[in-house]
């Protein structure tokens, strides 16, 4: 599961009253379409929604709007709202945006003082640690949770809200894009070879170098994935190939 979504959306609706409404049933809709609770391609029902949470109609058609403009959902005229599927040309321009905004997290990261960057690269070796049981035991889902996690825990120590937000939206595209694939537990090894090097160059705060590596490991996790295309909408990958 992304990393940034951590609780149960129901309870948050009740417990967050001030909140728009609007916002909590997107962020509703957003958990079951990361889940994989709505796929690529499932229409989403408004009446089924809003009688699902308790509200009306309204801020049910807000949270679509809002889903279609960060390109999650798509709306098809006399149709309804379907969940997107994402396309192989859109997944590499992703990957390359993803390329850019990694590397870039990774030179914020390792340019950190001291202690910040000792307290990060102690987080990074529990995620490695964590990556490898999972690797032991052949779980995907559990592999690829973490190895969200990692990068996930490098953005946020680069503290940076703009570059949190932006990096969420590539993510959660690329994360429609496994959802609609056929993935294989292979090559693990590799991926966890290079979150070591990268938590290395961090732990050392050599800027250039953590910058490289997490930018060529995206690369890189594109490039495997482009060889294992076997349609513009059907994608066999492994797992360190979404990362």
């Amino acid at each position: 599961m992304l990393p940034w979504i951590t609780s149960d959306t129901s309870e948050r609706i009740r417990d967050m009253r001030e909140t728009s409404l609007a916002k909590l049933v997107r962020e509703d809709l957003l958990e079951h379409i990361l889940k994989g609770q709505l796929a690529p391609g499932d229409r989403i029902n408004e009446p089924d929604v809003a009688k699902r949470l308790n509200v009306s109609r309204v801020p049910v058609r807000e949270a679509l709007r809002e889903l279609e403009s960060s390109g999650l959902v798509i709306s098809r005229k006399h149709a309804g709202v379907f969940v997107r599927a994402i396309e192989a040309q859109e997944v590499r321009d992703l990957y390359e945006i993803r390329s850019l905004l990694d590397g870039f997290a990774g030179a914020k990261s390792a340019a950190l003082p001291a202690p910040a960057r000792q307290k990060l690269t102690r987080a990074l070796n529990v995620s490695i640690a964590t990556m490898r049981e999972a690797s032991a035991q052949h779980n995907l889902s559990a592999y690829y949770s973490e190895n969200l996690h990692f990068h996930w825990l490098i953005v946020v120590a680069a503290n940076s809200e703009q570059l949190s937000r932006t990096y969420q939206e590539v993510v959660q595209k690329l994360h429609l894009a496994r959802l609609q694939s056929l993935a294989q537990v292979s090559g693990m090894a590799t991926s966890i070879a290079e979150h070591q090097n990268i938590n290395q160059a961090i732990e050392h705060g050599d800027v250039r170098s953590a910058q490289s590596l997490l930018a060529d490991h995206v690369t890189q996790a594109h490039q495997r994935l482009s060889r294992s295309l076997t349609g513009t909408e059907m994608i066999s990958t492994t797992p360190e190939e979404t990362l």
